[in-house]
């Protein structure tokens, strides 16, 4: 079997005090204020992408400091700024520097910061305020504590591109319910954030749709305030739709397709609103481009993070929509809907229960019979995961008249539709009874296996010999195969090793040696096969260890004094001069090299 690689464990570093992180922080208390400034200049430069200096700073005392200098009214308006930097910078580290800041009370004093005249200091103030607030470990709650705060953000969005990026991208983060919502919507938040959907700066739009996005959640009265808004004489939805042209980045087209279903969903717009299909002879196309859209949001949000699939596929009647999607007559949204599921199906739990419940291989199914390539290759590639062996929707799939339609697209001109045919098949083959390994070398042929093995594109080559590894496990299937395709497996196999393969694929192959030499009577077809053995041989002695590893895997299994013929089997390998390399295996300095060759010489000595 093939040698794992484990993962190093990642080890936390404790901060060390050191005395140039003391010097930086003894200058925030030198009488001369032209030095105080300088000093937090420097302490500026020494903590940007450097964690280990910030968390010294952050021991040694430097917040409270820092904080001092920012709201003393003889401060210099230049110092005041260069702190706020600073702290911004300190807040970019770890969520623990965030606590550290928070128990300085940082935000009371960023917002009295707020009430300056002075631009500069008040970008300062609200940038280290935004990533602060954007931190998972930050109460939302700070922000609406003091209710005079709202009103001043708001009337401070009029002052430049820089406040109204991240005044919208904290009242897009500290958005978190109905009570959240009433508030800022109360102190003009629609009407102070609608024109900025027109501003010349891309991050402006996007924090400012991001937004409306969390206003209009779950809430009727902004969505219904939202259909009438008027921004440059155009109505709110159709900016919104606009935004989710193509043309458009992915994370725009989204965000808009969220609150135009946010809308939808409240009952403020239809799908088939002039408004929305802007005029329009149809709103189908639109109402495409929406579902298309919406079905993107979640593959995108579902692809990393298993609670996020989690709520998707249990928002109510949503797996019903996806998988209706999947018969549109929209080739775009057909693909999308496919990408969604698949999405989805990278989880287990899903694929154990949900994928069942609602039957997803049946539609599945009908959409790989006759599909463009850009669909196929996606639904293969999700037929891949329903054909895991935990997956109850395996056998369901093996009666459909899978095993041919894979085969077909093993034959494809277009490599990743081969690669996922044949991942599928080996998929299929993993643990499975014998009837279905004979089914898949059956519709195969293996005339085809030998095109696969010769396939210009490596991950073709990997997934076959991956394929052949699960048609040649447990013995009586190993023998069975071997006795009716011995002959031509055999040739493969020496066609490889003899070839100009990766370490990997040599790696592989040898691996179906081992599994071949675990047979019972298909042993004899390495034993009577002195080239194989020579290159077993060979590769015992490579320089690669996981090639060694492999090789002794066959020698292993041939060697084995348990069964028949053993003793024959061993002095033939010995005559080969296998023992003495067994011994100088034995002195390895690769632990596991040298334990597995120990092994093996036991055999001889039993």
């Amino acid at each position: 079997m093939a040698c794992l690689l484990e993962t190093p464990i990642r080890m936390s570093v404790l901060s060390e005090v050191t005395a140039s992180s003391r010097h930086y922080v003894d200058r925030l208390f030198d009488p001369d204020p032209q030095k105080v400034l300088q000093g937090v200049i420097d302490m500026k430069n020494a903590v940007i992408g450097n964690n280990k200096q910030k968390a010294n700073l952050i021991v040694l005392g430097a917040v409270p400091r820092l904080l001092y200098l920012l709201q003393q009214e003889t401060s210099s308006t230049e110092l005041k700024t260069e702190c706020a930097v600073v702290l911004g910078s300190l807040a970019m580290g770890t969520e623990n520097n965030v606590k550290s800041l928070l128990d300085c009370h940082i935000i009371p004093a960023l917002l009295q910061g707020l009430l300056s005249p002075d631009l500069k200091f008040i970008e300062a103030c609200l940038r280290c305020l935004r990533t602060i607030f954007t931190s998972p470990v930050t109460p939302e709650e700070l922000l609406y504590t003091d209710a005079t705060v709202i009103p001043h953000l708001m009337a401070l969005l009029s002052r430049s591109r820089y406040t109204q990026e991240y005044i919208c991208q904290i009242f897009s983060h500290c958005c978190k319910g109905p009570d959240h919502q009433t508030i800022l919507f109360n102190h003009g938040a629609v009407q102070n954030i609608a024109h900025l959907l027109t501003s010349v700066s891309y991050k402006v739009r996007m924090q400012a749709l991001k937004c409306f996005s969390v206003l209009a959640f779950e809430n009727p009265q902004v969505s219904m305030t939202l259909v009438n808004v008027l921004v440059d004489g155009e109505l709110l939805p159709q900016i919104f739709v606009k935004m989710l042209q193509r043309d458009k980045p992915i994370e725009m087209q989204l965000t808009s397709a969220k609150c135009l279903t946010y809308m939808c969903r409240a009952g403020a717009i239809r799908t088939d609103d002039n408004c929305i299909v802007l005029k329009l002879d149809h709103d189908l196309k639109h109402a495409h481009e929406l579902r298309q859209a919406a079905f993107k949001l979640y593959a995108s949000l579902g692809a990393n993070d298993e609670d996020i699939r989690k709520k998707i596929i249990e928002t109510e009647n949503m797996m019903d929509r996806i998988v209706t999607g999947l018969s549109e007559s929209s080739v775009k949204v057909r693909l999308a809907a496919v990408r969604c599921l698949h999405s989805l199906s990278r989880s287990v739990q899903q694929l154990r229960t949900s994928f069942q419940d609602h039957a997803v291989w049946k539609p599945l199914m009908k959409v790989l019979q006759n599909a463009p390539d850009e669909i196929l290759v996606v639904a293969s590639s999700m037929l891949c995961n329903l054909l895991l062996e935990f997956s109850p929707s395996k056998e369901p799939i093996l009666e459909s008249g899978a095993v041919e339609l894979l085969c077909g697209l093993t034959q494809s001109e277009n490599p990743a539709l081969r690669v996922n045919g044949i991942w599928a098949l080996m998929n299929m083959a993993f643990q499975a009874e014998q009837k279905i390994k004979a089914d898949i070398l059956r519709s195969l042929s293996t005339e085809q296996l030998f095109r696969l093995l010769s396939d210009s594109d490596l991950n073709v080559l990997m997934k076959t010999l991956g394929l052949l590894r699960n048609l040649l496990s447990t013995r009586p299937h190993i023998d069975k195969i071997m006795s009716t395709h011995g002959k031509q497996i055999m040739q493969a196999v020496t066609l490889i090793l003899e070839g100009e393969h990766s370490i990997e694929v040599k790696e592989q192959t040898l691996c179906i040696l081992a599994n071949i030499a675990d047979g019972t009577t298909a042993k004899e077809l390495i034993m009577t096969n002195d080239d194989i053995l020579q290159k077993i041989k060979y590769y015992m002695g490579h320089s690669h260890v996981k090639l060694q590893l492999a090789a002794m895997f066959c020698i292993s299994n041939l060697i084995w004094n348990e069964e028949e013929g053993s003793q024959e089997r061993q002095d033939k390998l010995r005559d080969m001069g296998i023992v003495d390399i067994l011994h100088k295996l034995s002195q390895s300095p690769d632990s596991n090299l040298c334990d597995k060759a120990k092994m093996a010489l036991q055999q001889y000595l039993a």
